[in-house]
């Protein structure tokens, strides 16, 4: 078979799209984070780039896509990254496109997954931690159960549970990991009583939309070919998203009578979460109908830690558990043989039959399991070992300046007289210690 240019174009674009999803998502985070963390929140995704890409060129795209062994894991030895595949057989199934670029594509998934889980536990992390749980983490979890949801194993060979392009896989996975990571670390200083506001709402929005723009090559993308299931896919990621948009915004115009930045962000990163495993497998109307519901939905599950008492930082579980759950689900209420092959067996809603919708459950419900427990395993690890969450001092000064040695802002003079600037009502004083979102020093804000 002769190399597809047309498919191998879009897949290549396609990639770049997906890779840059993760600034995108470190924007994204770093405008929803307190000031005085920013940066190791967003250090946290830019060092996944770094170490993820490592790791799936030696080992992880053989254990996620080699062929399988037990239903698990694929063959560690067939893809190598010591070996290499520059012949002309050497192209990914039936798509005429070249087994690098499918490696790198799958490449960035793998990054964002892991980037993902870094919002459960933001303001109070080591990054030494962060790296070493991101590393077992990738190993044990992700590769594995990327290789049982797409790579032949048993979620998708076996129980029959559809993904299209990572409801299961990155979403739920995330989601899960990020949940059992917030109760290894525990809660911040002085939450929830204290205020812990977006520090940059713009940010948050330049992010989200990052974010929306690289999603049509996550989703459309995951078809790997140029052809209607790509156009439906992107058509679907659109609408569906545009639907959790105005879903997320109701809520809040109902529960406080004003709708945000932050909330329509939110919802747009909702829906863009819901509609990724199902894009191709579900009419257009019931993608809107979709987003319309994930918005929703999402609005009201962000609050469950406030009410449950685990602190997730960013809302990976409101939005990227639950929208994952919610996007799964809908395969086998909506899903549809009219729009694809491989739904075998029409959804609840259309053709009256729930076989896929209990096949679609099992397939979340393993993995939630797996990554909830291989997370909290992997994270106790760290803790007891190097330890994973910074002395509380660090936290209270603020993490960037005890991670990084550095800061977002720079909140001195850069000229005249320090009074003058703080009769003009500016914060001057340690960088180490900068005013947060509200303008409420931090020591005032943990003393009450």
């Amino acid at each position: 078979m002769e190399i597809d240019t047309g498919n191998t174009a879009w897949l290549l674009v396609s990639t770049a799209l997906v890779l840059l999803m993760t600034p995108g998502l470190a924007l994204f985070y770093g405008g929803l984070n307190r000031s005085k963390g920013v940066l190791n929140m967003m250090m946290m995704s830019f060092s996944a780039i770094g170490l993820i890409s490592i790791l799936w060129l030696f080992y992880g795209f053989s254990v996620a896509f080699g062929d399988d062994v037990n239903g698990i894991w694929g063959n560690l030895g067939q893809y190598l990254g010591t070996k290499t595949f520059m012949g002309e057989g050497d192209l990914w199934g039936e798509t005429g496109v070249p087994l690098y670029v499918f490696m790198t594509f799958q490449m960035v998934f793998a990054i964002i997954t892991v980037a993902l889980i870094s919002g459960g536990i933001s303001d109070r992390a080591k990054f030494s931690g962060w790296m070493l749980f991101s590393f077992g983490w990738a190993t044990l979890i992700y590769f594995p159960v990327a290789h049982m949801v797409w790579g032949g194993g048993f979620i998708g060979a076996t129980i029959g549970a559809l993904d299209f392009a990572g409801g299961t896989a990155v979403h739920i996975n995330a989601g899960a990991a990020a949940l059992a990571l917030a109760l290894v670390l525990g809660k911040r200083v002085g939450w929830p009583r204290d205020s812990m506001k977006p520090h940059n709402v713009p940010m948050v929005a330049l992010g989200a939309g990052l974010l929306w723009f690289g999603w049509f090559g996550f989703n459309a993308g995951s078809e790997l070919t140029a052809d209607l299931t790509t156009g439906l896919a992107f058509l679907n990621t659109q609408v569906a998203t545009a639907g959790a948009v105005l879903g997320w915004i109701i809520v809040e115009w109902i529960r406080v009578k004003k709708p945000t930045l932050v909330g329509a962000s939110s919802g747009a990163i909702a829906g863009l979460v819901a509609i990724t495993p199902a894009c191709a497998f579900i009419t257009p109307p019931a993608a809107v109908l979709l987003g319309l519901v994930a918005g929703a939905v999402c609005a009201l599950a962000v609050g469950l830690k406030y009410k449950l008492g685990y602190d997730d930082s960013l809302d990976v579980v409101g939005v990227h558990f639950v929208g994952g759950w919610i996007g799964t689900l809908w395969i086998g209420l909506f899903g549809t043989a009219s729009v694809s092959s491989l739904v075998t067996t029409d959804g609840l809603f259309v053709g009256g039959n729930a076989t896929q919708l209990g096949k679609q459950a099992a397939g979340a419900a393993v993995v939630s399991v797996v990554s909830f427990v291989g997370a909290y395993v992997i994270g106790m690890i760290v803790e007891k070992t190097i330890g994973f969450r910074v002395k509380q001092d660090a936290e209270i000064d603020g993490i960037d300046v005890a991670e990084h040695a550095e800061s977002a802002y720079d909140f001195s003079p850069t000229s005249g007289s320090a009074g003058a600037f703080q009769l003009a009502g500016v914060t001057t004083g340690n960088s180490s210690a900068p005013a947060d979102a509200d303008d409420k020093p931090v020591s005032e804000k943990v003393s009450g």
